[in-house]
């Protein structure tokens, strides 16, 4: 058996010549944050690269699917520097971000010992990564890239494995969703116009449409019996304000009424029908109704031009 040859490619710009034209680009990419989510244990979903501090911008601003905790990433293809430690701090800052991922080509013992004092010193619900991102092809093959874990917080690995000890509900929450991903991989019309996200143990599972400003939610509430399916808008209050002056539209569209929701800052709209979700035999049809709702609703957004 004849094997190939690892190899390093250590000339990152070789890949990427330019920080914010080449790499922030490729890992804004959805399957490049989930490589770099994996690596940390959390699913990341992008809402804008170049994001705006005051005068300055983050290179990418996410948030962390299930959780909507704050992401902010920032860039460096070389040694860290206290320009970029600075940074990263403003940022955070800035951005109210809980999670902060700093990713360069080598680490220096002054910034790691930087990063493990924040994490030491912080509050729990913030976390600080410090990532070193290496190249490795085998003979002639593309270039793969490898997140390397140089800085995280102590008990991080500990916290994922204790949020992996579901209750009864969240079982059958994060079962019901696993299910629907099979079922909607096999739905040609809705594969087609819809990017699958991960289950998780949660009543909620969102579809991006193209904006970061609204999403379509779709919901389950075990103690009511009822799905949900509808727009979850983030904080854009006109946005909300057009699709509620186009309620009758609205309603004639989707096949059902439609009930409204307006809080400080998010607002949603959706409609509403009876399942019980303990009778899984019958989830195919739950399945089906929501199949049905996101193509409405996509079409909605369609005809509203919104």
């Amino acid at each position: 058996m004849k094997l190939g040859k690892l190899e390093q490619i250590t000339d990152l710009r070789s890949i990427w010549k330019n920080e914010a034209k080449d790499f922030t680009p490729w890992l804004a990419k959805e399957e490049n944050l989930a490589t770099l989510g994996d690596a940390i244990g959390i699913d990341i979903v992008l809402e804008e690269t170049e994001s705006n501090v005051g005068d300055f911008s983050v290179d990418l601003y996410a948030t962390e699917e299930g959780s909507e905790r704050k992401i902010i990433i920032e860039n460096q293809l070389e040694e860290t520097n206290h320009d970029h430690l600075g940074k990263i701090i403003t940022y955070a800052s800035g951005k109210d971000a809980e999670v902060i991922i700093w990713i360069v080509k080598k680490a220096r013992d002054e910034h790691k010992q930087a990063i493990e004092w924040l994490n030491q010193h912080t509050d729990e619900q913030f976390a600080f990564f410090l990532i070193e991102i290496e190249l490795w092809k085998i003979n002639d093959s593309e270039p793969a890239p490898k997140f390397n874990i140089v800085e995280r917080p102590n008990d991080w690995a500990k916290a994922m494995k204790k949020s992996a000890n579901l209750s009864d509900t969240e079982d059958l929450e994060l079962s019901f969703w696993q299910n629907f991903n099979s079922n909607a991989s096999n739905h040609t019309e809705f594969s087609k116009n819809f990017k699958l996200r991960k289950p998780q143990p949660q009543h909620w599972y969102d579809l991006s449409i193209g904006s970061s400003a609204y999403r379509i939610s779709l919901t389950v509430n075990t103690q009511k019996n009822q799905l949900s399916a509808g727009i979850y808008i983030d904080d854009d209050k006109a946005i909300y304000e057009k699709f509620k002056e186009n309620e009758s539209l609205l309603e004639s569209l989707l096949g059902s009424k439609i009930e409204w929701r307006d809080a400080k800052k998010s607002s949603r709209f959706f409609t509403i029908s009876s399942f019980d979700l303990a009778e899984n035999e019958n989830w195919s049809d739950a399945f089906n109704w929501y199949f049905d709702k996101c193509l409405r609703l996509k079409q909605v957004i369609i005809k509203m031009g919104v």
